[in-house]
């Protein structure tokens, strides 16, 4: 029997709205699919979402990566480069479900796309490579996931690759992500024998013909050979459902076959309550898989009304606030991301939780107290858009013309207004002096480095108050890389960059104590102000913290404001190098106020003094970003990388071996990787690959400090 699988995907019935819900909308709540398409650099994001564009007639002609014609890849640097820089967001249908897809980005200086992309969605997919499994950049958006709470499937993808090991993969799965990964579906053959897929839960096989690009599918019996292992895996899908799953465990315990209809539901349950990871498989490149992983997003991933009511605090009172998702709710939206568009200008991309955003409808924001009114709603498809009147809860899109929000700010009713929690960014790890070339393009640089910062939050702007440079921040090598081309290409501004420098830190190693009384006479008025500051390190990488246990007595509490500013002042520049002071406790133990001359000046000044004061008694050190390589390199360079990596600082974690490869787990400091790619490349004869994130901070080492701050 072959099944032609329509090109629109639309064969199942439509879901009516519930009362809950706008009749304008057309399409029920319960049938939106809001995903992302997240893994590891080279896993195959960008073509699984390419192959799902083209099989639900989103597109008619499949786009391909490393032609550049990928629809999702439709930036310039991102066509040129072969990889995904920005997430695109789109909408398809199948089986009438509207399915909205964000497709991320896999190389470790864009995680923040990854990072915003995942606090609005309500389901993901991980892409995960037959060969390479479960790598670095894989665990970071796995652990993105976990953090909110985001119910996922499991792909393996490019299981026609020679060295494509299904069961390796399921099993690193569950040993380095500790998911509860449970494959339902199986691959028939591997490598060049790769012919198609065994379901176990219909228990059917599915082959893809080739020559209408896999969109004619034929189901056959499982072959004699894989029957066996096909019913043993059914079983243990059944076990481990049922595990998850009162309601299958009380129909399996009356009878251990239990139907489809009833395992597709209970997976379904256990997926959305995170105690499963349905497992599936396939080769997008070689369109074999894609439709199957389609029905999986419908079946097994959770609408907006099967995830928690969101939650968030009054901006007033700061008590809880919950908005169910429903039309008829109150507003509640987040703004996930900024993008500047040359035919529309500003866009602010938004999920809506609650109720319904309309044009020229008046919109609150809690952050600066402001009403905006709504000019243009848009649905998206990567960097082509339509005009829409109305979006409606759990849909996603974007408001073009709104001047006064940022990412993470939240949209809502003014008469009912709610903070929804905002998204958390780390922190620049390199930087970079960039300087206009004329005069002329001064005015530009500013503009566009201001619009850029809006757009990403891991990219800062900072001058240096010794040179007067501009100085750009961002989270790598790649990352500053695409924002200089950005200023030439997108914005016209032509700019001289300096070589990438690290973005040191600093702390305390001791305790310290400090003091600083400022008395001032400025424009015929007296200014006092005293305290007294202590400082102690904390553990790496738990922050800063901030106490006044002074008495009200001795500072009065009109004051207690300006001294946090002044001491939040203090810690953006250390005392070393003008470096960000990082893992301190701060605890403000004693001063003086003058009945009628201090003032909030006169304490923020002294804030920031004695804060100064007490770190310079504390042991100051520097803290350098330390990275987490991995290296895939043949087995013969291996005494080579290895020399190599101990003279650049590298301490190794651990080595193991994978058909013919050995790849190196190692923490390495980033001063030492500037131009690394270049000599791996050199090492190995252009054999070996890795990737690299931030880690941590640690202390730079005494000899290397001096040598450092006598550069600075």
């Amino acid at each position: 029997m072959t099944v032609a699988v329509k090109k629109d995907g639309k064969h199942a019935k439509s879901v009516a709205p519930s009362p809950r819900e706008d009749v304008a909308r057309g399409r029920s709540l319960s049938s939106i699919r809001n995903i992302g398409i997240v893994a590891h650099i080279d896993a195959g994001k960008t073509t699984t979402t390419e192959r799902i564009l083209y099989y639900t007639g989103r597109v008619y002609k499949m786009g391909e990566v490393h032609e550049g014609t990928a629809v999702m890849d439709w930036m310039e640097q991102e066509q040129e480069r072969g990889i995904t820089i920005t997430s695109a967001a789109t909408t398809c249908f199948w089986r009438d479900r509207q399915i909205n897809i964000i497709d991320t980005p896999g190389h470790v200086d864009f995680t923040v796309e990854v990072e915003r992309s995942l606090r609005v969605l309500d389901g993901a997919v991980g892409v995960f490579c037959a060969v390479g499994g479960v790598q670095p950049q894989s665990e970071t958006v796995w652990r993105q996931a976990e953090k909110y709470h985001v119910p996922r499937l499991a792909f393996v993808n490019k299981m026609d690759r020679m060295g494509a090991d299904f069961d390796h993969v399921v099993s690193e799965l569950r040993e380095k992500l500790a998911a509860p990964a449970v494959p339902i579906q199986l691959p028939w053959g591997s490598a060049e024998s790769f012919k198609g897929i065994i379901d176990l839960v219909s228990m059917k096989a599915f082959l893809f013909n080739e020559e209408t690009l896999g969109s004619d599918i034929e189901e056959v019996a499982i072959p004699e050979e894989m029957a066996v292992k096909a019913e043993k895996q059914r079983a243990t899908l059944i076990e481990k459902t049922a595990e998850a799953d009162e309601a299958l465990l009380e129909t399996y315990l009356e009878n251990a076959d239990v139907p489809s209809n009833l395992l597709v539901d209970a997976i379904r349950r256990a997926t959305i309550s995170g105690h499963l990871v349905p497992v599936l498989c396939g080769s997008s490149l070689k369109n074999k898989g894609v439709q199957p992983l389609l029905d999986a997003v419908v079946d097994y991933l959770p609408s907006p009304v099967d995830v928690p009511a969101v939650t968030g605090v009054h901006p007033k009172t700061e008590e809880p606030e919950v908005r169910e998702a429903g039309d008829f709710e109150p507003l509640s939206s987040l703004a996930f991301k900024m993008a500047t568009d040359s035919f529309v200008g500003k866009l602010v991309f938004v999920r809506i939780y609650s109720g319904k955003l309309e044009k020229r409808q008046n919109v609150f924001n809690p952050r600066t107290r402001k009403r905006e009114k709504i000019g243009r709603l848009l649905r998206l498809h990567a960097n082509s858009r339509e005009d829409v009147e109305t979006l409606f809860t759990g849909e996603i899109g974007a408001i073009a013309g709104l001047k006064n929000f940022t990412t993470g700010d939240t949209l809502c009713a003014e008469n009912q207004a709610i903070i929804l929690e905002s998204i958390e960014f780390p922190e620049p790890v390199i930087s970079m002096a960039i300087e206009p070339k004329t005069q002329a393009d001064r005015d530009s640089l500013s503009e566009a480095l201001q619009s850029m910062m809006e757009e990403d939050p891991t990219f800062r702007v900072t001058t240096n108050e010794d040179t007067g440079q501009t100085i750009i921040n961002g989270m790598g090598e790649l990352h500053l890389e695409i924002i200089k081309d950005r200023i030439l290409r997108e914005f016209k501004v032509h700019a001289n960059a300096g070589k990438p420098v690290v973005a040191y830190r600093e702390s305390a190693r001791t305790d310290g104590t400090g003091e600083f009384t400022f008395e001032r006479e400025i424009g015929g008025r007296g200014h006092f102000g005293k305290l007294v500051v202590e400082v102690s390190p904390r553990e790496r990488g738990t922050g800063n913290q901030i106490h006044l246990t002074v008495s009200n007595e001795v500072i009065p509490p009109e004051f207690h404001k300006a001294i946090h500013q002044g001491l939040g002042d203090a810690l953006m520049t250390g005392v070393l190098g003008n470096y960000p002071l990082v893992d301190v406790d701060v605890r403000v133990t004693g001063g003086e106020a003058h009945p009628v001359d201090s003032s909030e000046m006169a304490f923020r000044t002294a804030a920031v003094m004695a804060l100064r004061d007490s770190v310079g008694h504390a042991s100051p050190t520097l803290l350098e970003p330390i990275m987490k390589l991995e290296i895939i390199v043949p087995e013969e360079h291996l005494g080579d990388v290895m020399n190599d990596l101990n003279g650049r600082r590298g301490r190794i974690r651990e080595i193991e071996a994978r058909d013919g490869v050995q790849i190196v787990h190692v923490d390495v400091p980033l001063a030492e990787m500037f131009g690394y790619a270049t000599a791996l490349r050199s090492l190995t004869k252009g054999r070996a690959s890795y990737t690299m994130e931030p880690h941590r901070f640690e202390v730079v080492p005494d000899s290397m400090q001096k040598r450092l701050l006598n550069h600075t």
